[in-house]
């Protein structure tokens, strides 16, 4: 038995049926085809899974799509338009803030949650808005540094970079 449901993601309207226990993640890459939000540990514990519910960071691996009916979503596809890198994306990559890469949408959209809720914050309110996600790479210290940077960034009112391949 297949459940219908109506989701903004990421600005256009989705409608799609939807088994009952299929979990946010799953509709987001497998129904959606939107990739960038990951699948880590599947127990809520790394956050590579986070999205944005409402404007709330979500870890999309404890929520079932039913639950979002009638919300709006944002991934981080979402956050710029298609060909440019929104000021904190764009941060994380002058900031080194990625190496393997595969924490670095959840880390994003975490971050993206806290400054839309604290636009200047300082380091340990960073590090305590990411303590759900985890990255085995880098230390955290240029991912703190992104955040910082792309508040600076966000304050001076920067827009969204093209992005350019070569």
């Amino acid at each position: 038995m297949k459940v219908p449901i109506q989701v903004s993601v990421n600005g256009t309207a989705q409608r799609n049926e939807v088994e009952p226990r299929t979990l946010l993640v799953h509709y987001l890459r497998e129904t959606l085809g939107l990739t960038g939000t990951h699948i880590g540990c599947e127990t809520s514990q790394c956050g590579a899974c986070t999205v944005l519910v409402d404007g709330q960071a979500v870890k999309s691996c404890t929520l079932l799509a039913v639950q979002t009916d009638g919300s709006e979503v944002t991934t981080i596809e979402g956050l710029a338009p298609r060909g440019t890198l929104h000021p904190l994306q764009q941060a994380f990559w002058e900031e080194h803030g990625v190496q393997c890469g595969y924490c670095t949408p959840g880390m994003i959209m975490s971050a993206y949650a806290l400054l839309q809720e604290e636009p200047n914050p300082g380091e340990a309110t960073i590090r305590h808005a990411l303590e759900g996600n985890i990255c085995r790479c880098t230390g955290y210290v240029t991912i703190v540094a992104s955040v910082q940077s792309a508040a600076q960034k966000m304050a001076a009112g920067a827009q969204p970079e093209p992005v350019y391949s070569q």
